[in-house]
């Protein structure tokens, strides 16, 4: 069975038999696998009233274990946006209820993020079917194609240098 790149090479094939247009099977592979999988999650959380965004800045906290709190600083990094995108998602979660500014006890200059009780039972509520979810989409893999298919991006992000969120 053919996917969409198969035809891309194809053409390149054709076109110029001189390059060896393998690499560009991997990364359209890539690009369109990113593509089909952030709508299906996009779906996904819209069906339970959240944005991607939203669900990850919940995640990440809760992640971080009690009392679910994390730096402005360190949820940037994690987050991989702008110090602005992340100070305009923590307002709108604030907003919603599902996070709050607390000051740092021990550096008043600093902010930390903190899930509210109501943030906390969302996220434990969400994250259990997004699993469910993420494990539907990979139903076409078995369990060790899955592990060496994560192993061989783990090898391929390392190389390009996303090695920590710390």
């Amino acid at each position: 069975m053919a996917d969409a790149v198969d035809e891309v090479l194809a053409q390149w094939a054709r076109e110029r038999p001189d390059l060896d247009a393998r690499p560009m099977g991997v990364i359209g592979r890539i690009s369109r696998a990113h593509l089909v999988l952030n709508r299906e999650l996009k779906d996904f959380f819209a069906a339970r009233g959240l944005e991607g965004w939203e669900f990850d800045v919940l995640a990440t906290l809760r992640r971080s274990g009690a009392p679910y709190e994390l730096t402005a600083g360190a949820l940037l990094k994690a987050a991989m946006v702008t110090s602005g995108a992340i100070t305009n998602r923590i307002d709108r979660l604030e907003a919603r209820g599902l996070a709050e500014r607390i000051r740092d006890t021990g550096d008043r200059r600093s902010v930390r993020i903190r899930l509210t009780a109501e943030g906390l039972a969302l996220v434990d509520e969400v994250v259990g079917l997004h699993v469910a979810n993420e494990d539907r989409l990979l139903a076409a893999l078995e369990p060790a194609d899955r592990d060496r298919l994560a192993g061989l991006l783990r090898t391929l992000l390392e190389s390009l240098g996303d090695t920590s969120l710390r």
